[in-house]
């Protein structure tokens, strides 16, 4: 009896913890599509979100990263686009971290152009790839983004769940930039943004 007992009491706050992050991403992805709706350039009306796709929220790829920032002095350098044009960035440092035991790494980089606005001076960007490209989400990789002061010291929480589509695999006419190799992982990231549904 004591042991049902204990088992109980252990398995309750691992599923309200389960369900609280549940909540969490699916509340991120509702701010998502409302963020579409704000936008004048958006690809998307509200009768497109029936055709929005995501994997089922999953706390593995939710992952603890050690930061290593770069050199202040690091230099700019062009990010190739969807459109044949080029994006500017800095390279601000890189995330290590584990899946299933395996060691990665992505780069973080900042635009030139939004640092001089004050509302994104501390916007930061990873365009990434994995083994789901071309096949259960988009072929041209996906984003994440990142505020600086989310990292603490060299300790950060990078979070796949939010992995959202550039606004290229909704419909043409946009310039989106290309994940660099560095960012290619070989390592398939079930979780955030699916293809989208809807032939464009």
């Amino acid at each position: 009896m004591k042991k049902l007992i204990f088992s109980i009491i252990a398995f309750v706050p691992l599923t309200i913890f389960a369900q609280d992050f549940k909540a969490e991403i699916e509340k991120h992805r509702e701010e998502y599509k409302a963020d579409f709706l704000k936008n004048s350039s958006s690809p998307l009306k509200k009768e497109d979100f029936e055709y929005l796709r995501f994997y089922e929220p999953n706390e593995k790829f939710k992952v603890a990263c050690e930061f290593v920032a770069t050199k202040k002095r690091e230099k700019p350098f062009e990010v190739p686009t969807s459109s044949g044009q080029t994006a500017t960035y800095t390279k601000f440092g890189e995330l290590k971290f584990e899946i299933n035991g395996k060691s990665y790494k992505l780069a973080v980089y900042q635009s030139l152009r939004l640092r001089n606005l004050p509302q994104y001076r501390d916007y930061l960007f990873i365009p990434f790839k994995d083994l789901t490209n071309g096949k259960e989400s988009y072929g041209g990789g996906r984003y994440l983004d990142l505020r600086m002061k989310e990292i603490s010291g060299d300790k950060i929480y990078l979070d796949f769940n939010k992995a959202y589509n550039p606004y290229c695999a909704f419909s043409v006419g946009y310039s989106c930039p290309i994940p660099p190799k560095e960012n290619h992982l070989k390592v398939a990231i079930e979780a955030g943004e699916k293809n989208f549904a809807k032939e464009h």
